[in-house]
């Protein structure tokens, strides 16, 4: 077929005729079909059934040192979880400090913290006229519902190829002491794919903030999450980029096993430089006696090492793999050439990034949703919800299964080219 742009007002009549039928025979099928969030499906959590059995009430519940997991204490997290998590992060145990389940609450703690009592001395957040927060689009919607949360201006950064637009990032950061931070996802990208060149984590580093407290906010959620054996994205270490460059405190790194292991009972952490972690502790100290050992050592029985780990990874692969290139066999053959959308195409994460044309993501998301399927409300990659052009939508195949992915592909790639002729001919009148 060719491009919609080439097409006539009467073919673009004739084809969506034709799309309408194919339409309503999807919606005659009441399908309930879900790619709206990047959760791990019923397959991939069976993976990690083997931890509930590492443990049990004839086990010796102490730690390397000796620590009673059962027991308060050990604030920064068990020695052997700190050894496994700082290989996963790609950083030493002594630049780590594990939390509970979820990296979110870590992020949302160093905002609050911040915004309450300042960064290592300089004035808390809260007290100041304005803050201003850099935001790389499309991005992770519940980052900007963190910053949205406590009242910051948040300023668009585009995401190209290669990682944010580092000329609009020097150009607020080096010049703006009210630009306190930038969220960052550097590999496998929420929800482009996409990840950070050398060039772009060497520009990061040689940042020279006006703000003595700005801080990069680096989610390194998806740092093992390959899809296949052979080529992974491969992002330089931040905080040895950070250091090499004579910056060692402006950067935060996150990460945790919530699609590694059990989402809503994983461990998270968070590696910084020796200043920034003993700013962290002033508070940590006051605000737990420790999270939770048991988990910890749970998570390290059963992996023994990050071998374990990156070996467990592969079978997430597995599962992961057929999904993500179903949703791209279907997007290329019912899209391919029309001229009216492109896509991602990732080597890990969990997401695929469709941009349509200027005026059709909510409406297309809409019709979608009239025919069963489900995705992420229109807007949510951006700030605000305001996606400027209204083109964005991600897409999350991983929690259908195969045959259900396939409709709802199918389902959205017939929506897009329905919405795609509407806007086309309203424009013609």
């Amino acid at each position: 077929m060719k491009p919609f742009s080439e097409m006539t007002k009467d073919e673009l009549k004739v084809l969506r005729k034709e799309l309408k039928v194919k339409y309503h025979e999807f919606q005659d099928k009441n399908l309930q079909l879900n790619m709206s969030r990047g959760k791990p499906c019923s397959e991939q959590l069976d993976l990690s059934m083997g931890m509930m059995d590492v443990l049990n009430s004839e086990c010796d519940l102490r730690s390397d040192d000796g620590s009673d997991c059962r027991n308060y204490g050990v604030l920064e997290g068990l020695p052997e979880a700190k050894q496994l998590i700082s290989d996963m992060m790609e950083v030493s145990p002594e630049q780590v400090i594990i939390y509970g389940n979820s990296s979110l609450n870590v992020m949302y703690d160093q905002i609050s913290r911040s915004f309450t009592h300042g960064v290592m001395g300089n004035t808390p957040w809260c007290k100041l006229d304005k803050v201003k927060w850099l935001c790389v689009v499309p991005g992770y919607d519940r980052h900007f519902g963190i910053t949205e949360f406590f009242g910051f201006e948040l300023i668009n950064i585009p995401m190209l190829p290669d990682g944010p637009d580092m000329d609009m990032v020097e150009m607020y950061v080096n010049n703006d002491p009210e630009v306190k931070g930038i969220w960052c996802v550097p590999k496998y990208s929420n929800p482009t794919g996409n990840s950070y060149s050398a060039e772009v984590v060497d520009r990061f580093a040689h940042l020279k903030p006006a703000a003595p407290d700005f801080r990069i906010y680096w989610d390194n959620a998806y740092s093992i999450h390959h899809l296949y054996d052979n080529d992974h994205d491969f992002v330089p270490e931040i905080l040895n980029a950070c250091k090499k460059a004579g910056n060692p405190d402006i950067v935060y790194k996150f990460s945790s096993t919530s699609k590694i292991t059990f989402p809503g009972s994983g461990i998270a952490a968070i590696a910084a430089s020796h200043n920034n972690l003993d700013d962290i502790r002033k508070q940590l100290k006051v605000q737990t006696i420790g999270h939770d050992k048991v988990n910890q050592l749970r998570h390290v029985r059963f992996f023994g090492d990050i071998k374990g780990m990156n070996e467990h990874m592969r079978k997430h692969a597995d599962i992961l793999r057929p999904k993500f290139e179903a949703v791209e066999e279907i997007l290329e053959r019912e899209l391919g050439g029309l001229g009216i959308g492109s896509w991602t195409k990732p080597k890990g994460g969990y997401f695929i990034s469709f941009t349509g044309m200027d005026g059709t993501a909510k409406r297309i998301v809409a019709r979608c949703k009239k025919c069963g399927v489900t995705m992420t409300d229109a807007g949510a990659t951006y700030p605000y919800h305001k996606d400027p052009h209204d083109s964005n939508i991600r897409i999350a195949p991983s929690f259908p299964s195969l045959e259900e992915l396939k409709k709802a592909a199918e389902i959205f790639a017939l929506s897009a080219r329905i919405t795609t002729i509407d806007v086309m001919l309203e424009n013609m009148e």
